[in-house]
């Protein structure tokens, strides 16, 4: 993934921990002063085996990480365990018995696997207040209620990885060419999506003179869904909020509506009869093919930020000058295969009982825990704490952005007097994953105001609005259990009725299905589960 030139600077509570670089480096090899020891720094020096998100293997020489050993008084070992393989390259370690000091769990319904395989220290309380204040006074500031889901039985277990930015939800995007080829607008309702993706089909939007374009596919399908208030595919069991309990929204007899709507739409031949795999066809995750490719016409697939058009708001380059942002993923992708392609943001289609909504990825990313082994010696585990607290929400803008970025001056520069923008400074602009070759940003995610350039861009677009999430978002034991076998019922049963394979009328019988395998015990599980937390 290309390096964004410019990154944005959070509010003083939010800000991730850096280095304060001087001009005079002297003889320190990152370039930055010399600042205060660490709380916890009893003189012994700790071996901390830490791993992070990666996209490149860190260097062992990375001169961040030299940073942080003579600061701290330890020897950081980066595990280089690369994101898209990061749960299988870990559990085999753990299946050797080695684990991680500082142990980031990528997905949150792990934290109760992990801790029931007892590789997981419990955190007390005093111990993340002494030693990582800015830490946990940031999530409980900006994110109030999420230091909780990372308790279980009580005890925390987990330091709860927030992404603030994913108050945005998933865009709903169309071809604006196509549209202005057939004097059409995004629509607005779910009778005028109808009739827009009808004429995406049979109305040669492209103009080639084939029938060779569809209305939508898999991802576009789950606006449907949101105008009768649910969302289905997901890679998780998606949960509402029903007469005051959890419920699983693809289970809800509304579904049966949105359903038929999309079985005659696929009758007709308006989605494309390759749904069933899904809009990416291999790389990059977030790229839907089907929509660069120009055989959809709309779809709901990828974040805001992978849809960013060139000039879409001001950033800076290299020089700190004002510039028009570049295009960016499935935006950069679709123009270099049709430079005259152009693509625009529509509302979620709001159905006939006046509901609407988009996907909406979880506030809650991860988790960041401590390893047990290192529970065995608390002098250790306060240190562990401390590097994070200051690679994480350190106060100083400076050292923020220093451990974020690099070394002022080498790697980045401020873009302003203001100190609201970074540059990142030649050659490392044009590096992808220069942080990870330099051993920087090993931090975690911490809750900001979301005061950045590419934000407020979002925010004009009201992505901040009629976002349907996940109304569960930690695991239980049932969900863990069933969960697998459960998503597949779903999405069987939901290809084989929109296919035509499977009346709508059988939606009854799936419901009894689904609640047969596991799903009864899931939700009864769930609201007990939400119970205990609203009493706590």
């Amino acid at each position: 993934m290309r390096m964004h030139m410019i990154a944005k600077r959070s509010g003083w509570l939010l800000l991730l921990a850096m280095i304060l670089v001087t001009s005079a480096c002297g003889d320190d090899a990152a370039g930055v002063k010399e600042a205060s020891a660490p709380l916890a720094d009893d003189g012994q020096r700790y071996t901390i085996t830490w791993t992070m998100h990666l996209n490149e293997a860190v260097p062992e020489d990375a001169e961040m990480i030299r940073y942080l050993e003579d600061k701290f008084n330890v020897d950081l070992v980066v595990w280089n365990l690369e994101n898209n393989n990061y749960e299988a390259l870990l559990d085999l370690k753990l299946a050797k018995g080695e684990i991680p000091d500082l142990f980031r769990i990528r997905q949150p319904n792990d934290l109760l696997k992990y801790q029931d395989l007892q590789v997981l220290a419990e955190i007390p309380l005093e111990m993340l207040n002494t030693h990582a204040p800015n830490l946990t006074r940031t999530i409980d500031a900006n994110a109030p209620g999420y230091m909780e889901l990372g308790k279980i039985e009580g005890s925390y277990y987990g330091i709860p990885v927030v992404n603030p930015s994913n108050k945005f939800r998933i865009p709903v995007v169309y071809r604006s060419d196509w549209l202005d080829n057939l004097g059409l607008k995004p629509p607005t309702t779910l009778e005028e999506f109808e009739k827009v993706i009808y004429a995406f089909t049979f109305q040669d939007p492209d103009g080639n003179g084939k029938n060779d374009t569809y209305g939508l596919s898999s991802e576009g399908m789950n606006v449907v869904f949101g105008a009768f208030g649910q969302m289905v595919f997901t890679e998780q069991l998606y949960f509402a909020w029903k007469d005051q309990r959890l419920v699983i929204g693809a289970l809800q007899p509304e579904m049966k509506n949105a359903i038929a709507y999309l079985q005659r739409w696929y009758k007709d031949g308006v989605i494309d009869p390759e749904f069933v795999t899904g809009e990416n066809k291999g790389g990059y995750k977030h790229l839907s093919h089907a929509f660069i490719n120009g055989r959809i016409g709309m779809t709901s697939m990828g974040n805001y930020y992978h849809w960013t058009q060139a000039g879409d708001y001001l950033t800076f380059n290299a020089r700190g000058e004002e510039v028009p942002v570049e295009a960016s993923f499935n935006a950069l992708e679709l123009v270099k295969k049709n430079s005259k392609a152009k693509i625009v943001f529509g509302p979620p289609v709001t159905g006939p009982e006046g509901k609407s909504g988009s996907k909406a990825y979880d506030m809650l990313m991860s988790f960041t825990a401590i390893g047990a082994n290192a529970a065995k010696d608390p002098g250790k585990m306060a240190r562990i704490l401390e590097i994070l607290d200051y690679v994480s929400a350190n106060p100083d803008l400076d050292e923020n952005m220093s451990m974020k970025y690099g070394v002022q001056g080498e790697h980045w520069m401020w873009a302003g007097t203001s100190k609201d923008d970074v540059v990142i400074l030649p050659p490392y602009n044009e590096r992808a994953n220069y942080t990870n070759q330099i051993g920087a940003n090993i931090g975690m995610t911490v809750p900001d105001a979301l005061t950045g350039r590419r934000e407020q861009w979002a925010s004009t677009l009201g992505l901040d609005k009629n976002g349907i999430y996940n109304a569960m978002q930690v695991s239980f034991p049932a969900l863990i259990k069933y969960s697998p076998e459960l998503i597949k019922l779903r999405n069987k049963a939901y290809i084989s009725m929109i296919t035509g394979d499977r009346p709508v009328a059988d939606f009854d019988t799936f419901v009894q299905e689904f609640n047969a395998a596991g799903g009864d015990q899931v939700v009864e599980d769930a609201n007990v589960w939400y119970q205990s937390q609203a009493k706590e």
